[in-house]
């Protein structure tokens, strides 16, 4: 079943890519990314639900994942456990196919109560690619990704 709470969103079309926060409480949604805001409203059914989804910019800078900077998608999705995973389109954008996976995010208070060990990186240890430089890059490296 889908629970109220804070997720974690990664959403890609066949245009880009991003990731993104997003808070459902009594069916309602709202949520940013570093250029736009989502809003919306969703129905749960067992573990199935749907959705209309809200996407407006709020600041320049990458391009929407859709292509235009507000639209309006109908989703439906399917939960399982601490992870939903949604699709559709929007109608400003018909032949654009949304896909996202959402990631339930545990209380802040029990990451807070945790007691962790703060561990050193030695960056020299990191595997080394054929050009001698470390394999593990910046998910940013290759370029921007786009953003809803």
């Amino acid at each position: 079943m889908l629970r109220d709470g804070k997720y974690a969103a990664w959403f890609r079309t066949q245009r880009g890519q991003g990731t993104g926060l997003v808070e459902l409480l009594d069916g309602r949604i709202s949520g940013r990314d570093g250029f736009f805001t989502y809003g919306g409203s969703y129905q749960v059914d067992q573990q199935r639900f749907t959705a209309v989804l809200t996407v407006k910019r709020h600041a320049e800078g990458n391009t929407s994942v859709f292509g235009p900077d507000e639209v309006e998608a109908r989703l439906s999705g399917q939960c399982n456990g601490a992870v939903a995973t949604c699709w559709g389109t929007a109608r400003e954008a018909p032949d654009v196919r949304f896909e996202c996976t959402l990631i339930y995010s545990q209380d802040d208070s029990v990451a807070a109560d945790a007691k962790c060990a703060a561990v050193k990186l030695n960056a020299d240890k990191l595997p080394k690619g054929l050009d001698g430089r470390s394999r593990l890059r910046s998910p940013f490296s290759s370029g921007p990704l786009g953003s809803v």
